[in-house]
């Protein structure tokens, strides 16, 4: 078991925490399906790589699929203005439509085509190898490392733009950058994940993160937690359970996020009866 299983376990140990950062960013922004987006825009450069019969793992097909990435970087950026009667998650969910439909067009012409469109989708994570898991830990951390360097316009851009705006940030170029950094993760992470599981491990610790906690390093933290028992325990019931990789982490994922959600419900809840308790006494008292 353990000579199938080690090398995905790295990488669901090493690699998620960035996701879960830019997850962080991207609910703040309030554009929840940008990630999706962006992940199947990456998958449209694999198409077109298949379609050309350019191997998956060259740098030829890494910087076709980093290409669309970077085209889906410039048109958010674009379209991501303080006030528009057009929303962003429109432009957003067009381009992820149109990207799947086109990708599907592509894989229709390829002779592995609907064994593509499932690798896509959900990738096989159990078939990752040492050699990707090491290229992408050293991208990931370079990315981390500009990420902490510039933090505090990140941070400015993501959680208080308007406030970005006023310290005469140029707002629309540091989107660029974020989109052009996520892209970049993206397209490296897509392959061996699929779509879906990279839209899970972006959005679902970083909610999680966010019902329980108020302070960004704390939500970080949970967050972290989060994929880290979300990535091993799916592996672990794929491997038993003769299962997809890719779809077993992703619906592991939801079983989470629906006992956090119900975690998070009994706590404010409970706050709440405190609060009106404490309220009540000190009526009481002064009544008194």
């Amino acid at each position: 078991m353990w000579e199938v299983m080690f090398w995905p376990i790295v990488a669901c140990v090493l690699l998620p925490w960035l996701l879960v950062y830019l997850g962080l960013h991207v609910v703040q922004r309030g554009i929840i399906f940008i990630d999706i987006a962006m992940a199947q825009m990456a998958s449209l450069g694999l198409c077109v790589a298949i379609l050309f019969r350019i191997e998956l793992e060259s740098w030829t097909t890494f910087f076709i699929a980093l290409g669309f990435t970077l085209v889906g970087a410039a048109i958010f950026s674009v379209t991501g203005k303080r006030a528009s009667q057009i929303p962003q998650e429109a432009v957003i969910g067009i381009a992820y439509v149109v990207a799947a439909a086109a990708a599907v067009l592509l894989l229709s012409r390829a002779a592995e085509g609907d064994e593509e469109i499932k690798n896509m989708l959900v990738g096989n994570i159990l078939l990752v190898a040492p050699r990707e898991v090491w290229e992408r830990f050293a991208l990931f951390a370079a990315v981390g490392v500009f990420h902490f360097v510039f933090r505090r316009n990140f941070f400015l851009v993501s959680f208080d733009r308007d406030g970005a705006y006023r310290k005469g940030l140029r707002v629309r170029w540091w989107d660029f950058l974020f989109y052009a950094l996520f892209g970049l993760v993206v397209t490296s992470f897509v392959r061996i994940a699929g779509v879906l599981l990279v839209f899970s491990y972006l959005i679902v610790p970083a909610v999680c993160g966010i019902n329980l906690a108020h302070r960004t390093a704390n939500r970080l933290l949970i967050g972290w937690f989060i994929a880290l028992l979300g990535g091993v325990a799916g592996l672990f019931l794929s491997f038993w359970w003769d299962l997809p990789s890719g779809a077993a982490i992703v619906c592991t994922f939801g079983a989470l996020l629906v006992l956090v959600s119900i975690v998070a419900l009994c706590r404010n809840r409970m706050q709440r009866a405190g609060r009106q308790g404490d309220h009540v006494c000190s009526a009481g008292t002064h009544h008194t």
